[in-house]
């Protein structure tokens, strides 16, 4: 089974790398945008058969290495 995870910082939390691309961008002339912020993207595929045991054991991967809970949210999809 594939996944994609897709972790940003929370709404709370300030993102100094994803204000820096914001600010070159409209440095460049692109004023129409509002903000940006920057998050990680990873692709995970999983050989186990049982999609329930496969979606919990993502989930784990997220909570445990990929996603800082304190500051980070993450979304899983299926692929």
């Amino acid at each position: 089974m594939k996944y994609s995870i897709t972790v940003t910082l929370k709404k709370d939390v300030l993102d100094p790398q994803g204000k820096v691309v914001e600010n070159t961008l409209k440095n460049m002339g692109l004023n129409s945008l509002k903000s940006v912020r920057q998050g990680k993207y990873f692709e995970i595929e999983v050989e186990e058969k049982n999609e329930e045991v496969a979606d919990k054991e993502v989930t784990q991967m997220c909570e445990k290495l990929l996603a800082n809970l304190i500051i980070e949210d993450y979304k899983i999809n299926k692929l």
